[in-house]
């Protein structure tokens, strides 16, 4: 599974701190010839392939910007991840000799994980340290943020514990990875969890959890508050979620995670949501997700 796109990726989820120092570098417009413009592009293979050790750092960073500052062990979720080797795939890059002389070695690290695409079963792992700080930070946002039915429809999920199960599913991935590339990993994914079941593993899930990320430009001068999701396939699966909430985590991000990357950027406010969807549904939703991408 594969796919290849010219990236831009100076502009991935990364800081970019302000530079008041004055150079005689500068061009005529008052920028330093290496400043960064949002048109530099290069070309990179990209591939999906079964999790190892030492991915843990790239995952658990990636996991890290999911859940910002909640207190969830992003490390020991990583290598629960890996641990399930029979289920889940991360982006990495082709390791190939001939795309070295494409790549800009200080803007990709060898062996960087671009995305990751996996699920952790919530009910039976729900002594797992991680997986229990996971269901307490999801249990009180749900009381902070979510209407009442949907607090007491996601309560009795997270008690359920005969089968079929609570899934957590996690679809993160670089901000400038290409969305097409989400349709061979969830195709995978659902042939990794079906092999699984066969085998008597305890992958036999009712509801998906999903918590996606998006940026909201609010309502201004008439204008209707405007969403943008970080993966494109999100805004679809959030239209297909059984129930969903959502809160501000404005207060958890910084500058850069916060979408001022540029400076004739808009700000917009950073925003978490959580989907429950039905995992009978999900080859289905697969299929929505390649049509919705080709008509993007």
């Amino acid at each position: 599974m594969s796919a290849s796109k010219r990236k831009n990726l100076n502009d991935m989820e990364v800081d970019q701190k302000d530079d008041d120092s004055s150079s005689s570098d500068e061009d005529k417009d008052g920028l330093h010839p290496d400043a960064y413009t949002g048109n530099e592009e290069v070309q990179i293979d990209f591939e999906g392939r079964t999790p190892v050790d030492p991915d843990t750092e790239g995952i658990s960073q990636l996991l890290q910007r999911l859940f910002l500052r909640a207190q969830i062990n992003c490390n020991q979720m990583a290598d629960l991840i890996i641990a399930q080797n029979n289920v889940g795939s991360v982006i990495c890059q082709v390791d190939d000799d001939e795309l070295e002389s494409e790549t800009d070695d200080d803007m990709v690290e060898e062996g960087t994980v671009f995305g990751i695409t996996s699920v952790v079963n919530l009910s039976t792992k729900k002594d797992q340290p991680c997986v229990s700080q996971l269901r307490t930070y999801l249990l009180e946002r749900a009381k902070s943020y979510a209407p009442e039915p949907v607090l007491e429809q996601l309560s009795n999920l997270l008690d359920i514990e005969d089968p079929p199960h609570l899934g957590f599913l996690i679809n993160e991935r670089f901000i400038n990875i290409p969305a097409q590339i989400c349709v061979p990993l969830f195709d995978n994914l659902k042939m990794e969890i079906d092999h699984a079941k066969s085998k008597k593993m305890k992958f036999h899930f009712g509801t998906l959890l999903l918590l996606v990320k998006f940026f909201r430009k609010e309502a201004k001068k008439g204008k209707p508050a405007e969403d943008n999701y970080i993966n494109a396939e999100d805004e679809l699966l959030s239209e297909k979620a059984k129930f969903s909430f959502e809160w501000s985590v404005a207060s958890e991000c910084d500058t850069g995670m916060s979408g001022h990357w540029l400076e004739d950027d808009a700000v917009m406010t950073p925003y978490r949501k959580l989907l429950a969807l039905d995992a009978k549904q999900f080859p289905q939703l697969i299929k929505d997700i390649q049509s919705f991408i080709n008509n993007e």
